[in-house]
């Protein structure tokens, strides 16, 4: 009966340890998948850049998609948004965002690039661009907020500090008297405003092929997991 009890702790045991490895192998691979598509469709709006309306940034139906758009309008008074815990070229800093008033659809966030920070962490203080002016970029969805903690954003000088990009909670917090469109505008690289920037949608995040290395790992540990168990039970018997 000892032999049975101690089969049985130890199959469940591996059994679960497998099902938790398994588990974690297959969200890897999806969102590899989901990256993947993420990617071949901002290719493909890249790649024709026809531009649609800025209004199709407040369109519930494409939220998670991406258009190249562009329009008139002007930016709004209130400070900058600045999000925090930016990287780029392996140098520390924030990515800055404002809210701009388009002549036809919803107040949206443009991302105006990014700048460094010094080491002490002193926050540059962010000028307007005024007047009335023609943007263009890619709409997309706002950067992955991953497990959201604490409130989305708090004063910062003249403006906000973002801990995530989340355009409810920052409609909201600014005293915006209209919701933000759900999509972001990437800033065209091309056009003279704003700060250091691309349209890399995964710079701070991990790329799919980094996923499916994961998930092949995962997979790996699994197998491990049922051939040490399969080697103990068959030594055990023979013994």
């Amino acid at each position: 009966m000892s032999r049975r009890r101690n089969l049985i702790v130890g199959w469940t045991l591996a059994l679960l340890t497998i099902a938790a490895f398994v588990n974690l192998g297959l969200w890897q691979s999806r969102r590899a998948v989901e990256k993947q598509a993420m990617l071949d469709a901002s290719a493909r709006v890249l790649g024709e850049r026809r531009p649609g309306s800025l209004a199709l940034a407040a369109d519930p139906s494409r939220r998670r998609d991406y258009d190249w758009a562009a329009g008139r309008g002007a930016f709004d008074a209130r400070g900058a948004l600045l999000l925090d815990n930016q990287q780029r070229n392996g140098r520390a800093g924030v990515r800055v965002y404002r809210v701009f008033v388009p002549e036809q659809g919803a107040p949206l966030l443009v991302d105006l690039g990014w700048l460094a920070l010094d080491g002490q962490r002193r926050f540059p203080s962010i000028p307007r661009p005024e007047g009335g002016l023609e943007l263009r970029g890619l709409l997309a969805p706002p950067p992955s907020t991953g497990i959201a903690l604490g409130p989305a954003l708090g004063r910062q000088g003249e403006g906000w500090l973002l801990t995530r990009v989340d355009t409810e909670a920052i409609g909201a917090g600014i005293g915006l008297s209209v919701p933000l469109a759900p999509r972001v505008l990437r800033l065209d690289p091309a056009l003279k405003l704003g700060y250091e920037r691309d349209l890399e949608l995964l710079a701070n995040t991990l790329p799919p092929e980094q996923h499916r290395g994961y998930a092949l790992q995962w997979f790996a540990l699994a197998a491990a997991v049922l051939a040490t168990a399969l080697i103990l039970t068959f030594r055990k018997s023979r013994r």
